[in-house]
């Protein structure tokens, strides 16, 4: 079993900063993709950002330039540093892990970031 557990979200005016974190535990040998999805209301789970175990990142072109993602291998924890945040990024935030094979790929519960004046 692996848990995933996020802190962070919360509301925000646009704007201002919000830092998302993601602990992984449980039985993990290695990870290798780790990052953060997003799903707005009555819209489809998108890629924020991805972030691999060498720290390739990648970046959904909205979070390009605002957001950065960072892990620490060590601590099995990655993170998403938000800025300049905008109405449009109001959505339920999601950690993702990869381990890889036939580890499989897991899932946070999410946290909400809600960005309103």
């Amino acid at each position: 079993q692996v848990q995933l557990v996020e802190s962070g979200g919360g509301l925000v005016q646009p704007g201002g900063s919000l830092r998302l974190s993601c602990a992984a535990s449980g039985s993990i040998f290695r990870i290798y993709d780790m990052g953060w999805y997003r799903q707005a209301p009555e819209k489809q789970r998108e890629l924020v950002a991805i972030i691999s175990v060498g720290g390739t990142k990648n970046y959904a072109d909205a979070a390009k330039g605002r957001f950065t993602i960072s892990r620490d291998n060590a601590k099995k924890t990655v993170d998403l540093q938000m800025s300049s945040l905008k109405p449009e990024d109001t959505a339920a935030y999601y950690c993702y892990v990869d381990l890889g094979g036939t580890g499989g790929k897991y899932w946070g519960k999410g946290t909400l970031v809600t960005v309103s004046s």
